[in-house]
């Protein structure tokens, strides 16, 4: 298994949408071989991380309880994770402001 593809089941609470969302663009990024998106790859690499995310969840949902929790947390639940991923989405949002005023700045 990729070593960045978290165990999800057990989990205590459940594993939340965007934890299998972010389980499901690792697992296809692995396979496809997709590092970054771009505009000819979109619409395939999305429909394939739906197609995951939504086969994960169903997964999930059927397979009997856990006897003991997974050994390591998803990432999206360890605080140092969850702070660099918030501060990369208020950098994409302040990038995009910029972009709205016109506002020279560099990529």
């Amino acid at each position: 298994m990729c070593r960045n593809i978290t165990n999800l089941r057990g989990l205590e609470p459940p594993a939340t949408a965007d934890e299998i969302q972010a389980a499901a663009v690792q697992y296809v990024r692995k396979v496809t071989g997709v590092t970054k998106v771009s505009p000819a790859t979109r619409e395939s690499f999305d429909a394939a991380v739906a197609a995951v995310a939504a086969a994960t969840t169903q997964a999930l949902a059927d397979l009997p309880a856990r006897r003991t929790p997974p050994a390591k947390l998803p990432p999206l639940r360890r605080e140092e994770v969850a702070a660099r991923v918030a501060a990369r989405q208020l950098a994409r949002e302040e990038h995009e402001r910029l972009h709205e005023l016109g506002i020279a700045h560099t990529h």
